[in-house]
C-alpha cells in the first residue's frame, strides 16, 4: 500500500510568478491585498516579488515599494526572486529573509531566458548565495524545463538531476522542479523525480507544475506517491512563463488543496478563504483589464 505524506508544504507563487505574466499593470494596493488575503487563508510561504530589471519584467517594477509596505507576520516566510548580485543587494535592503535563484535543465532555454549557459548561470549564483548566507538568508533554487522545453522538446532526466544536485551543493536549501511548459505526464514526472532523488534528499525537492495540458494535479499525485512534500502553486491558476510560448499557467492552489484535503493530507490552509481569494483576484484582474482597454481609445 502506498503511504502518502501526512503534511505538505505549499509555496504560494501568485504575487510574483502569477502576476508577472499579466499584460496589464497591477497596482501596488492590489498586490498587497492579495498577499494579505493569502496570509489570512493560512498560507505560510509566499513568493511576494522579484528584484529583476523592470525592462524585462515591468510588472515587478514596484518590488522595493511592495516590501516596504508589506505587513509582516512572524509565521509567514516571504521570499523574492533574485537573478544576480544587484537583485541580492536589493533583497538585503528590503529585509527579505529568503531569496530564489533560477536556471534550467535546458541549454537553449537558459540562453533565451538569461542569455548564458547553464554552467554560466550557476557561476553567477555563487556570489549571490555567498552573500545570502553571510546575512542568514535562505536560498531556494528553481530549475525550469524539467519535463520538456519549448526549444529542445524532451529533456534528459539525468540533466535535471545534475543541475538539481549542483544547486543543492551550492547551498540551496530547497530546489523547485519546474515543468515550465506543462508538457509532463505522471510516469514521466515520477521518472524525473526518482532520478533527482538519487542525487539529493526528497525532502528538499519542490514540485512546480504548470497546467497547460491539464496534467498538473495528476503529476503532483504521482510524485506524492514517491514522498514529495513541497508543492508550488498559484491561487486561481495565475501565471505562466513569459519566455515559454503556450505555458498557460501554474496549477491552481485551490485545486491542490481540494485534492490534498480529500487525501487527508494536512496543509493548514483554509480552502474556503482561498477560494474567496481566487475569486477576488480574478475579479480585480478582469476589472483592471477592462479599464485599461477602455483607456486606450
Amino acid at each position: 500500500m502506498i503511504e502518502f505524506p501526512k503534511h505538505v508544504k505549499i509555496v504560494e507563487v501568485s504575487p510574483r510568478d502569477g502576476l508577472q505574466n499579466e499584460k496589464q499593470t497591477i497596482d501596488l494596493s492590489t498586490k498587497l491585498e492579495l498577499i494579505n488575503r493569502l496570509v489570512d487563508s493560512g498560507i505560510n510561504n509566499i513568493e511576494v516579488t522579484g528584484f529583476v530589471s523592470p525592462k524585462w519584467v515591468p510588472q515587478l517594477a514596484d518590488s522595493t515599494l511592495l516590501c516596504q509596505q508589506l505587513t509582516q507576520h512572524k509565521r509567514v516566510n516571504y521570499s523574492a526572486l533574485v537573478p544576480n548580485e544587484k537583485g541580492m543587494q536589493l533583497a538585503l535592503k528590503n529585509n527579505i529573509k529568503e531569496v530564489a535563484v533560477f536556471t534550467a535543465a535546458s541549454e537553449s532555454f537558459t540562453q533565451k531566458n538569461i542569455n548564458c549557459s547553464i554552467e554560466e548561470s550557476l557561476a553567477r549564483f555563487k556570489p549571490v548565495i555567498a552573500l545570502a548566507h553571510q546575512n542568514s538568508i535562505k536560498v531556494r533554487g528553481y530549475v525550469s524545463c524539467v519535463l520538456g522545453c519549448p526549444y529542445e522538446g524532451e529533456i534528459d532526466v539525468n540533466q535535471v538531476a545534475t543541475v538539481t544536485e549542483k544547486l543543492f551543493e551550492m547551498g540551496c536549501y530547497e530546489v523547485s522542479l519546474g515543468d515550465t511548459i506543462g508538457s509532463g505526464t505522471p510516469i514521466k514526472a515520477q521518472a524525473m523525480l526518482k532520478t533527482c532523488m538519487n542525487k539529493v534528499p526528497i525532502d528538499i525537492l519542490a514540485l512546480h507544475f504548470h497546467n497547460t495540458y491539464g496534467q498538473a494535479l495528476a503529476n503532483i499525485y504521482a510524485c506524492l506517491q514517491l514522498g514529495a512534500t513541497i508543492i508550488d502553486a498559484s491561487v486561481a491558476g495565475l501565471g505562466g512563463c513569459p519566455y515559454a510560448k503556450g505555458a498557460s499557467g501554474n496549477v491552481s492552489t485551490e485545486d491542490v488543496i481540494y485534492m490534498l484535503n480529500g487525501m487527508s493530507i494536512e496543509t493548514g490552509i483554509n480552502l474556503d478563504k482561498l477560494i474567496d481569494t481566487g475569486q477576488w483576484i480574478s475579479q480585480q484582474l478582469y476589472k483592471n483589464n477592462n479599464s485599461q482597454v477602455g483607456n486606450t481609445h
